[in-house]
């Protein structure tokens, strides 16, 4: 019996079965061959990674041959470093991490943008006057490492504030908590929430708004993979991007989205129904996915316009410089399809 199976398979390889050739009680059948990719997220599963398990859970990524590998961040994870490392074939990043990959002289590059705003924020406390950047002055800002040599330099040029705000940011919301005047960084669908549940409602600035529009939930990749795997890297793409568009539209446009909940929860218990959900409707209300360019462009638009004003943000505090060739940055060649636009 071993025997015939290897025969049936072996013929199927190499394009010589001609007829119905019967193995045990079945009829043997060659499965379509799947390509197969990898990706790791920036952060332990959650409700921003959303799309990417939808386009698992609902057989996008199988239905476009592929068989794609998902692996979830974490403090203790560099995603640059596994794909520089070449251990992943795709990593999620920001604007800001392709911009330096050039800067580095690392030939590697962003090929989609999920998030046309980084969700990125700042938080404070109600009845304190906090109305914009500009009304942070004097106020003790917790950051942590990352900001500082990233956004903050050009907030804090552009708004007027100072360095001696500055406090270490530890991921903890007791300091919040206990000084009204305290202001922090925070992601869009997690700190909020947490603060709401403790009887505060937080006043919540994008940083995005603060004119320092990074891309965010990128895809990198190293040049010679795009090269070598460029047409079923991009049907990863176009899958992914439907994958969002069904999570986004979730049961209200007619999607069921609880398996992809069910990976993420699989992967990070933490992420409650709740939570969850709540980052799924700040990603909504906010337009953190369909907005700019991906209205009429469709999820995962990029633009040279973008990332010039991203490079000229960047470079006008010094995190780049100016003379960089930020166009090695991207390639706008696998977005700007059309899927899921508004």
């Amino acid at each position: 019996m071993a025997v015939q199976r290897f025969i049936v398979s072996r013929r199927v390889a190499l394009g010589l079965a001609a007829g119905p050739l019967l193995v045990a009680a079945g009829e043997a059948r060659a499965q379509p061959r799947l390509d197969r990719l990898s990706f790791v997220t920036n952060w332990r599963a959650q409700a921003e990674h959303g799309g990417f398990y939808q386009a698992q859970a609902a057989g996008l990524y199988r239905a476009a041959g592929l068989e794609v590998e998902l692996r979830s961040g974490g403090p203790q994870i560099n995603p640059a470093q596994l794909l520089i490392g070449g251990r992943v074939d795709m990593a999620m990043g920001n604007g800001l991490g392709a911009l330096g990959f050039v800067r580095e002289g690392i030939p590697f590059l962003c090929i989609a943008a999920v998030f046309q705003k980084d969700p990125v924020v700042m938080i404070g406390h109600p009845g304190q006057g906090i109305t914009g950047f500009e009304s942070l002055k004097g106020r003790p800002v917790l950051i942590s490492a990352e900001p500082r040599v990233t956004w903050w330099p050009y907030v804090r040029q552009k708004y007027g504030l100072s360095d001696e705000q500055v406090r270490p940011y530890t991921f903890s919301l007791a300091p919040f908590l206990a000084d009204k005047r305290v202001v922090q960084q925070g992601y869009l669908g997690s700190e909020p929430f947490s603060i709401r549940q403790q009887g505060v409602e937080p006043v919540v600035l994008l940083v995005h708004d603060s004119g320092f529009q990074d891309y965010g939930t990128t895809i990198h990749i190293g040049a010679r993979t795009l090269a070598e795997k460029r047409e079923p890297v991009q049907r990863f793409v176009d899958a992914t991007m439907a994958g969002w568009d069904q999570y986004l539209k979730g049961q209200a446009g007619g999607f069921d989205t609880e398996g992809a909940n069910r990976l993420i929860r699989a992967q990070n218990p933490e992420m409650g129904a709740d939570l969850i959900a709540y980052g799924t409707a700040m990603m909504n209300r906010e337009g953190i996915v369909r907005s700019g360019d991906a209205a009429s462009l469709g999820i995962g638009a990029m633009t040279e316009a973008r990332w010039a004003a991203l490079h000229a943000a960047a470079a006008q505090v010094g995190v780049v410089p100016q003379g960089l060739d930020w166009r090695r940055a991207f390639d706008l060649g696998l977005v700007n399809r059309g899927i899921g636009k508004a």
